[in-house]
């Protein structure tokens, strides 16, 4: 299994419109490193949904449910999508702050590389994220 995290700006498509809808496809992504990733993505591997710009923070976890396929938004064969749907809303959302403050998280993408709008996580990252999730 793998991990990864995709932005979304809460304005736009926020965790709550990906709850109601239940499962959707990840459309839109128009950067061939964030593409690449997608094409990694497997069936089982779970997602950091995390709401981007203004709020800057994780807010839940979704599971990858398909295989990567043409994004129907385009008929640009280079764009593709996966299906997704939510998994667990965490018990408090994690700010970008929070990520930053905590040095077991200093090599993490969303640290080095904050842009990229589908990345990996290695399952470490994953976990505190989950731990930092749980700290009141």
């Amino acid at each position: 299994m793998n991990y990864w995290l995709i932005k979304s700006e809460p304005n736009t498509y926020s965790w709550d419109d990906f709850s109601k809808l239940g499962r959707d496809h990840w459309d839109g992504v128009r950067n061939y490193q964030a593409r690449n990733n997608i094409k990694e993505m497997k069936p089982g591997d779970l997602v950091l949904f995390y709401h981007s710009v203004k709020a800057k923070e994780v807010v839940g976890i979704a599971e990858v449910v398909s295989e990567y396929y043409q994004d129907p938004t385009t008929e640009d064969e280079r764009w593709v999508v996966v299906d997704l749907i939510p998994y667990k809303k965490l018990q408090q959302n994690v700010t970008l702050d929070q990520i930053k403050k905590e040095d077991r998280l200093s090599e993490m993408v969303l640290v080095k590389n904050s842009r990229l709008s589908v990345q990996p996580v290695k399952r470490t990252e994953f976990d505190i994220v989950l731990e930092l999730s749980t700290v009141q």
